[in-house]
């Protein structure tokens, strides 16, 4: 792809909201300022719905597009998890007569972004200071995100490539780490069968959490929304005991990626949410539970972990992508 300056579409499709952008690759700082748009999901009744939406209130006409979405790739399809929207890549090419439209999961979209992430962009959870991006180095980073749902990635660097690790690491089975967990498993499980840890990581795994814990100590639980329960914590002592709980949790399954992945270099926090309760992120119980790992807890005390502050780190990641394609970047996405 020999792409000329903004000529590129980048989208970012998470299960509530469709971000897009234009971008060019040919830039050290891609994404064209002021095109930036964001979309309800809902409001559309397919992404190409929403692709028109952009291109008419920007008059945009871009020769290609990547887009990141979020959930699993199959034979140029992908079809999101948390939204009924299925896109298919030849699909969006015929209709819209782009030269090439790339489909790559949202995770790796967030992946490729840690490589224009500025400092100014991260915040530092705990002693160790974030790893500075190295392409001649050997690096590992993973990448967590509790949003509409939970999003898992991994950013593996060797011989001056980048692997972008697409993976549904968020519908892994939640791992309890103290008696309390133990009995939100077991409510859990009675009302969803299978738990995963998406299940208490996303916007209405907090809203789950919220809920349990209030029929574990029989309180009236209200109806309150994520945003709600994480405004409330500073107040509230059931949304508190949810947002901390959420974050301890939170906390041991991103030292769960150090161990799987081998992410010894670091891990990022994405999404809203982690912004959102970003203070009890710093509480404490997050890197707690983010070191507590037995015989190799002193190792993973070492690993730096970093929430993600960028607004739109997805488009970031999509255009690495196209930055890729014109050898801006040289990496692999696997």
């Amino acid at each position: 792809m020999n792409e000329s300056a903004a000529s590129v579409l980048v989208a970012d499709v998470g299960g509530t909201h469709a971000r897009f952008a234009l971008v060019d690759p040919a830039s050290n700082e891609p994404l064209v300022a002021g095109s930036a748009r964001r979309y309800r999901g809902a409001e559309f009744a397919s992404f190409a719905d929403a692709v028109r939406r952009y291109l008419a209130e920007t008059g945009a006409q871009p020769a290609t597009i990547v887009i990141a979405a979020a959930g699993l790739r199959v034979d140029g399809e992908l079809r999101l998890t948390n939204l009924p929207w299925v896109i298919a890549r030849r699909e969006i090419e015929a209709e819209f007569g782009f030269r090439r439209a790339a489909l790559i999961n949202d995770f790796a979209a967030m992946a490729l972004s840690v490589p224009l992430l500025a400092s100014h962009d991260l915040c530092a959870i705990g002693a160790p200071a974030p790893v500075r991006f190295d392409a001649g180095a050997t690096q590992t980073f993973a990448i967590v995100g509790p949003g509409t749902g939970l999003g898992v990635g991994a950013l593996v660097v060797r011989e001056g490539r980048l692997h972008a690790l697409e993976t549904e690491g968020g519908h892994a089975s939640f791992a309890p780490g103290n008696a309390e967990e133990i009995e939100l498993l077991r409510r859990f499980a009675t009302r969803f069968g299978h738990v995963s840890s998406e299940r208490a990581l996303c916007g209405s795994g907090l809203v789950n959490l919220y809920r349990t814990l209030c029929e574990i100590d029989g309180v009236d639980a209200r109806s309150l929304t994520p945003e709600e329960i994480s405004a409330g914590a500073h107040g509230d002592p059931m949304c508190r005991r949810a947002v901390e709980r959420f974050c301890e949790i939170l906390g041991a399954v991103g030292g769960d990626l150090v161990l799987t992945f081998g992410a010894w270099d670091g891990v990022y926090l994405t999404g809203g949410i982690a912004q959102q309760v970003l203070p009890w992120i710093e509480a404490g119980g997050f890197r707690r539970r983010f070191e507590d790992k037995g015989r190799l807890s002193p190792a993973v005390a070492r690993v730096p972990a970093s929430v993600v502050l960028h607004a739109d780190p997805g488009l970031v990641g999509a255009a690495a992508y196209a930055m890729i394609e014109i050898g801006r970047l040289s990496a692999h996405t696997a």
